[in-house]
């Protein structure tokens, strides 16, 4: 306890996710390459995160302390994300077969179809623009939360929210060994699509070239997070508005938005409707994970008031 309140919860999260990533790389056959210019410019806007926050905070006023933690709250999401993706490149690689079948029955005994709904949207361009804006909001809606938990000063909310995403995005990754898919439009649809949706046939061509051992790079210049189930898009929306509800004046539109990019998550993420559910059963447990006592410390660094009762028997020792 007294450890986990001396450093940066959500920090060590992530330097652990990192090592841990490498390792995973560094242990695939004929090891996995991290490449593309995009790593280092990864690297140069990590650095530059960091060097605002370490900036000292003596002698400045509003604006830079919002700077300095909106650097933080930025650098240790961007990290989390950024490591999220590129660890489900060996991971997929350890995975065997796909859970297609498995999905389908799922979906099938919800009464869920998913043809229909792709053929409603290939049939208006509308919907179609409406639902690619809404699941690229994933970048959006976080960067107001950010922003808004940096300007309130809000610290312990958002380190509780980088804890949950990371709780998400890691329970995800080990799901999805046991439930690699291609996706509903692979294995549903026949012949040429009418519409590709963002997300596209990536999952079903990517992870069998690792299951194989055929995939020795990842192209951080065309990463594609590749968890299928549960959908971390849903896990991500769910998180989104369990936060988003105790900002006031941000609270409906950014509920709002969450819920736009869950409903475009089947089409435009190539989701089954049960990657939703159990994306969003996901969220939620991560967040009542960092309820938890032994998980609190991670986040809230706030020392916590001692009980009335326990402080009688020092009283009694002071007036011996």
């Amino acid at each position: 306890m007294t450890i986990a309140r001396r450093v940066n919860g959500p920090l060590a999260l992530v330097v652990g996710s990192v090592v841990a990533t490498a390792a995973l790389l560094a242990k695939e056959h004929e090891a996995l390459r991290v490449t593309g210019p995009g790593a280092v410019l990864f690297a140069v806007g990590c650095a530059l995160c960091l060097a605002i926050r370490c900036t000292p905070a003596v002698g400045c006023g509003k604006g830079w302390r919002i700077a300095r933690d909106l650097a933080e709250y930025v650098g240790l999401f961007g990290a989390s994300a950024m490591v999220g993706a590129v660890a489900s490149y060996p991971d997929a690689a350890c995975t065997t077969g796909m859970a297609d079948p498995l999905l389908v029955h799922a979906d099938q005994m919800l009464h869920f179809n998913w043809v229909a709904l792709y053929l409603l949207t290939s049939h208006h361009p509308a919907l179609q623009l409406l639902g690619t804006v809404a699941y690229q909001s994933i970048y959006a809606i976080p960067a107001a939360l950010l922003v808004q938990f940096a300007w309130s000063g809000k610290r312990a909310e958002a380190h509780r929210f980088l804890v949950a995403f990371w709780l998400a995005a890691t329970m995800t990754l080990l799901l999805f060994r046991w439930l690699p898919a291609a996706g509903p439009l692979a294995e549903l649809w026949k012949g040429p699509a009418p519409y590709m949706p963002q997300s596209a046939l990536y999952q079903a061509h990517l992870i069998p070239l690792l299951q194989g051992h055929r995939l020795h790079i990842v192209d951080l210049d065309a990463l594609h997070g590749l968890v299928s189930a549960p959908s971390f898009h849903a896990a991500s929306g769910v998180l989104f508005i369990l936060f988003a509800r105790k900002m006031r004046r941000l609270r409906v539109p950014l509920i709002g938005l969450s819920l736009l990019m869950l409903a475009a998550t089947p089409i435009e993420g190539t989701h089954y409707l049960i990657d939703i559910i159990a994306g969003g059963l996901v969220a939620l447990l991560a967040y009542l994970a960092t309820g938890l006592p032994q998980v609190r410390p991670l986040w809230d660094q706030q020392p916590r008031p001692r009980p009335i009762a326990s402080l009688a028997p020092e009283r009694e020792r002071q007036h011996a």
